[in-house]
């Protein structure tokens, strides 16, 4: 079961909304979207979490491009909404380096059937490892509260916690 939840920071504290990823196929649509629960350029937190699996933070400052971190790359890389923060760069990969070049593939008429030296223990480049581990900015809350070490012990309940940290857990629960 997936959570998703929206955090604005205005004059007079957060503000929180409940938000459907169904139509966010991108991180540039997911700030897009972050955006736009702000009524001038002040901060907004996506929290999104999948239940006893991970949680991501995206954290976008106005026109600025979005800060993320998500507590397991591995276990986000199996889920759609997972997929949209984890970026190339966020994994360190190069743009567009997700698959096979079909041009470099040598097509020879054998890719129905078996290859005679095909001993199965090929790795693609598609099938690259994704680490068991948090990835990206761990200081992306340092300034609101959330300390690099205390985002990267958090487990359960890890938005809450966040929340809490931040004096937003009442607005939190609201949409919850």
């Amino acid at each position: 079961m997936y959570f998703a939840a929206l955090l604005a920071r205005t004059e007079d504290g957060w503000e929180a909304s409940d938000t459907e990823l169904d139509d966010v196929e991108t991180l540039s649509d997911l700030a897009d979207l972050a955006r736009e629960a702000s009524t001038e350029d002040d901060t907004v937190l996506v929290l999104i979490e999948q239940e006893d699996a991970w949680f991501g933070v995206v954290r976008v400052d106005g026109e600025d491009d979005p800060r993320i971190y998500v507590s397991d790359a591995a276990a986000a890389a199996r889920s759609s909404y997972g997929e949209i923060l984890l970026t190339d760069e966020l994994l360190g990969r190069e743009p567009g380096d997700d698959g096979p070049d079909l041009d470099a593939l040598d097509l020879d008429g054998t890719e129905d059937g078996e290859d005679e030296d095909d001993d199965g223990d090929e790795d693609t480049p598609s099938a690259e490892a994704v680490p068991h581990s948090p990835v990206g900015d761990v200081e992306i809350l340092d300034d609101l509260g959330v300390t690099a070490k205390e985002l990267r012990i958090l487990d359960d309940d890890a938005l809450s916690a966040i929340a809490e940290a931040l004096g937003a857990s009442e607005v939190l629960e609201t949409v919850r």
